[in-house]
């Protein structure tokens, strides 16, 4: 009886975890393609990265006074929303380290100083989405159970043509929320700069945290019905196979809008085109999950 206790504390743990980091990612993954953050980040002194860490604390303290990442709030103790502050705070770090070494811009040349720097300016959003996640895309359980008996009628409706409706539909807002990111990150120079330092084992490791972040947000961090996104039927109606064609809508989003402000043309080689798509495929994947929670 204690082991199975113990289980539910660490999986709800976990959980709660994935929740706040793909909140982090939904909120800060733009960011993280600004140069201009990343030469605040390199150049900050001590005393500035310190008061980032405080307004930072301050901001995420009392957004967990509201809401919080966690499913569950059986308090509202200070000292409760501390613990949360403290622990949205370092995932925002952990998963801006992350995303700064995947783009190649925190080596192992780079010094602790600015490397510091980048972390910290960029943790920002990144905790201040953690603390946000139930807020903005929490899943709606009293919905869910006030609205089974509409879910019953709409059955007979949806099995008729509801496959062919359901695929259409997430491909839809996968189209239009990869879309909306890749438009404001594509006309910039981060992506030509980026994807000149990516080597084929680092777009491999692009592919992979893509699709590993897409997965989460819809299927494992407890957004927005998250159990009736694994019961949709569709032609692609498995979360792996959904995962994947949505990342390949999610590329082709991307490709179009490198196209469409011309930092690519199709004199390019077809190196340089999976290149610069791949490398803003992350954030268009991203944008392609925000777009299907939407529905």
């Amino acid at each position: 009886m204690g082991t199975k206790r113990q289980k539910n504390i660490w999986r709800s743990e976990i959980n709660d975890i994935i929740r706040g980091a793909c909140g982090g990612f939904l909120f800060g993954i733009p960011l993280l393609y600004t140069m201009e953050v990343w030469w605040i980040g390199s150049g900050a002194k001590p005393q500035l990265m310190m008061m980032a860490i405080a307004l930072m604390f301050i901001v995420v303290f009392l957004l967990n006074q509201i809401e919080g990442f966690r499913k569950r709030r059986y308090t509202r103790l200070a000292y409760q929303a501390v613990m949360d502050t403290v622990e949205a705070i370092a995932i925002g770090l952990a998963c801006s380290a992350f995303v700064l070494l995947l783009l190649r811009e925190l080596t192992l040349e780079t010094s602790l100083k600015e490397s510091l720097g980048k972390i910290i300016f960029e943790s920002v959003p990144f905790a201040i989405g953690v603390a946000l996640a139930n807020q903005l895309l929490g899943d709606s359980e009293n919905n869910n159970t006030e609205g089974k008996a509409t879910d019953q009628l709409n059955d007979a409706t949806k099995n008729k043509g509801g496959e062919l409706h359901a695929t259409f539909a997430d491909l839809s807002a996968t189209l239009i929320g990869a879309t909306v990111i890749a438009f404001n990150i594509a006309p910039t120079d981060e992506i030509p700069m980026l994807a000149a330092a990516a080597s084929p084992p680092w777009q491999l490791a692009m592919i992979a945290t893509s699709l590993l972040i897409s997965y989460g947000i819809v299927f494992q961090a407890g957004f927005s019905d998250q159990q009736k996104r694994r019961q949709q039927k569709g032609i692609f109606q498995r979360p792996s196979s959904e995962t994947i064609m949505s990342y390949l809508v999610s590329l082709l989003a991307g490709a179009f809008m490198l196209w469409f402000f011309q930092k690519l043309t199709f004199s390019d080689p077809w190196t340089m085109w999976l290149d610069h798509t791949l490398m803003l495929g992350l954030p268009a994947t991203i944008g392609g999950a925000a777009g299907r929670l939407a529905i």
